[in-house]
């Protein structure tokens, strides 16, 4: 019997006994805690689908694009995401902060676009400073600091030409009085800010604790969906 085909005998029996975490990227090597999805459950989905209004396409790029970023050693903690879906009114409860792990929706919540994005719905983005208007696409968050908003959360956008100015424009997570139920009551929408997907003021240190540090942000619209 050849050397040869020694070796590869030897590599076939070995490929039925690899350890999961190595097998379709489900577990990254280096952190077997924390899970690497880029697949969710079918019931999982269907409630996302069903109870929430994410739509498949929404939940299917996030999760691509976490698993790169994951293996670029963008973000720390990948069980984490957060998804703005600016394909609905201010009205709606537009944030949600998914738990990848144990697939469960942690916060649902509104959140706000830039003052010229549009009023009650987003329909204009920009990665120009003094745009005033939200940007797409994924970032990472950072580290918090305590600003003119009080406690706030520095996001680094990661798609050139998309968001990548973020940081110089000084886009943050904030809490914001005229993110509430009582401001729609009023004024039939939410408030508007300069760029930034500003939360209710009651919400923001938890959402904030929450998602600081390394975890991934997608802030979607139809106008990233792929055309043929």
């Amino acid at each position: 019997m050849s050397k040869y085909f020694i070796f590869i005998l030897i590599v076939f029996i070995a490929g039925f006994f690899i350890p999961e975490r190595f097998v379709n990227n489900r577990y990254h090597p280096d952190n077997e805690n924390v899970v690497v999805e880029n697949t969710i459950s079918s019931s999982w989905n269907k409630e996302l689908t069903e109870k929430y209004g994410l739509a498949p396409e929404i939940i299917q790029m996030a999760l691509k694009n976490i698993s790169e970023l994951k293996e670029k050693n963008l973000i720390k903690n990948n069980s984490i995401l957060t998804i703005i879906d600016f394909s609905r009114p201010s009205t709606d409860k537009r944030l949600f902060i998914l738990d990848l792990k144990n697939e469960k929706v942690i916060k649902n919540t509104l959140v706000a676009h830039g003052v010229n994005s549009g009023n009650n719905m987003a329909e204009s983005f920009s990665n120009n400073q003094h745009s005033n208007k939200s940007s797409l696409g994924f970032y990472i968050t950072k580290g918090t600091y305590s600003g003119k908003h009080g406690y706030s959360l520095r996001i680094d956008g990661k798609n050139i030409g998309l968001n990548n100015n973020a940081l110089k424009r000084d886009i943050v997570i904030h809490g914001a009085d005229y993110v509430s139920e009582d401001f729609i009551k009023k004024n039939g929408r939410i408030g508007r800010s300069f760029g930034c997907p500003a939360v209710p003021v009651e919400e923001n240190q938890e959402i904030i604790d929450l998602i600081k540090n390394g975890t991934c942000l997608y802030i979607y619209h139809p106008v990233l969906n792929p055309t043929d």
